[in-house]
């Protein structure tokens, strides 16, 4: 499977467009580039079963927060609202994001 750059990265904000999550927001605090996943904080939560451990001793049932598709978030840009991002070179010639529904740098 080829690299892709994906529309979001870490620390971005974001909305959930799909899924059960639907319609909430949070900041990502990882990304998987190869399964296209973003991990979103506080969303998503799914239930684990952990084995007493030296580290654990006591074990239990804990929430951690599941991947959720990239394909299905959306960035939110300053103002609060989702946008769809572009890339576009700046005047030295480096990448940059830009917001498709105002034209700003992200």
């Amino acid at each position: 499977m080829n690299k892709k750059k994906l529309h979001v990265k870490t620390g971005d904000t974001v909305k959930v467009i799909a899924g059960d999550e639907r319609g909430k927001t949070g900041r990502i605090t990882a990304v998987n580039i190869e399964k296209q996943k973003v991990v979103i904080e506080g969303l998503n939560l799914v239930t684990k079963h952990t084995k007493p451990s030296a580290k654990n001793p006591q074990g239990g049932i804990s929430k951690i927060e599941a991947p959720i598709h990239a394909s299905n978030v959306m960035l939110v840009d300053a103002k609060g609202e989702t946008t769809k991002t572009g890339r576009r070179k700046n005047s030295e010639g480096k990448s940059e994001r830009y917001s498709k529904k105002t034209g700003e740098v992200i």
